[in-house]
């Protein structure tokens, strides 16, 4: 590990590039441009779940992938306990919680709440380059999964307004 010669303000401008990446993936997935996404890559990037042997490589591949999603697809995804370690000036590895609520044939308004789609954790390498924290890598660890729930007319006309 070659962090001995990074200072203390270094390291944690490091972090938090690196935990503002955490959150910029969510936030873009979740109320953004989910194709975006790939720019959070190097360009070699991958994401990647070893449960199923599934791997998306490359910006491109990464960007057709993400705006691929379903347009009527509402989720949320929250994450916490992200504790990035800066492995030198230039790379860095994050561990992330996080939970995933998701629903498809959302048409707006409220959704009655419901359990969780995914629970589990995150596990990515950052690469510094030309002066930019990018992720290289996003590893997806699943404790807790089940399928996306499709919105019913049923379930839209539930929909209320939460009490203050």
């Amino acid at each position: 590990m070659d962090t001995e010669h990074l200072d203390e303000t270094d390291r944690w401008i490091a972090e938090r590039a690196c935990e503002r990446l955490v959150v910029d993936f969510v936030h873009r997935l979740d109320l953004g441009e989910p194709g975006d996404v790939a720019e959070l890559f190097t360009e070699d990037g991958y994401w990647d779940w070893p449960e199923g042997d599934r791997r998306i490589q490359g910006r491109d591949a990464l960007r057709g992938y993400f705006a691929g999603r379903p347009a009527d697809r509402l989720s949320r995804r929250m994450c916490t306990n992200i504790l990035v370690t800066v492995t030198s000036a230039t790379t860095a590895t994050a561990t992330t919680y996080f939970t995933t609520y998701r629903v498809d044939g959302y048409t707006g308004g409220y959704v009655p709440p419901r359990a969780p789609t995914q629970v589990g954790h995150y596990e990515d390498t950052f690469r510094k380059v030309d002066g930019r924290w990018l992720l290289d890598s996003r590893t997806l660890f699943l404790a807790f999964a089940g399928p996306t729930d499709r919105l019913r007319a049923a379930d839209e006309d539930q929909e209320s307004t939460p009490v203050s």
